[in-house]
């Protein structure tokens, strides 16, 4: 399986989905848009993973490869093949397929919980009540056809699913103890006090013991997209 991930920032990598990748012997590739936006064939790609970053997908004025990217996702998505999106990236899917992307009602940073919007057959289902890492200032409309899967207090689209193969999520279910040290190293200056925002202490204690549930309901999403 070839897979192609798109990386906005050097600490925000695929963290916990790694192992998933080793287990598929997958051929793991990046467009590291820090270093360079060159993207590949997607005649050769089999998945497409866009990872978070603190930019936001507004900012083509600043980031000119931002627009390379939404097209590169648009075809993606046009051509069948399973896409993820994990924060910024469910914003870049959103985005690129015509949604507006702007500042939420709330900063969300720590570990909060969803509320599942839909469930059945044919959509991916996520558990109500279990918390999950958010970093996110804004937030999105859903994409046309899009299925509203879950939402949270703070946000009221925190993931959606289009078709069997397209999901994006506002929230990281990819996050280690590891991942979550990196991003407070480089962001800790977005803990601002507010009403869902968690401190430094919190997050890193939290994350401790509540990485392993999610990471599993992580490979399930994969193995979803991609059966």
């Amino acid at each position: 399986m070839n897979v192609h991930v798109l990386q906005h920032v050097a600490f925000e990598g695929v963290g916990s989905m790694s192992s998933w990748l080793v287990s598929r012997n997958a051929d793991v590739r990046y467009t590291r848009f820090y270093e360079s936006a060159k993207l590949p064939d997607l005649s050769q790609v089999d998945l497409v993973i866009v990872m978070g970053g603190p930019m936001s997908v507004n900012d083509e004025s600043v980031h000119r490869w931002l627009i390379q990217e939404k097209e590169f996702i648009r075809q993606a998505v046009r051509l069948g093949l399973p896409v993820i999106g994990i924060c910024l990236g469910a914003q870049l899917i959103a985005s690129a397929l015509g949604a507006k992307v702007y500042s939420g009602r709330y900063t969300e940073i720590g570990w909060f919980p969803l509320e599942a919007v839909v469930t059945g057959e044919d959509v991916f289902r996520l558990p109500s009540g279990v918390p999950v890492f958010h970093w996110h200032g804004e937030t999105f409309d859903l994409p046309s056809g899009a299925v509203h899967l879950a939402k949270s207090d703070a946000c009221e689209n925190q993931a959606f699913q289009i078709g069997r193969n397209v999901v994006g999520l506002q929230f990281h279910l990819e996050t280690t103890p590891e991942s979550a040290a990196l991003i407070l190293e480089h962001c800790g200056d977005e803990l601002v006090p507010g009403d869902y925002v968690q401190t430094d202490k919190n997050i890193r204690k939290t994350s401790e013991t509540a990485c392993a549930d999610i990471n599993r309901l992580m490979d399930e999403l994969l193995s979803y997209v991609v059966r």
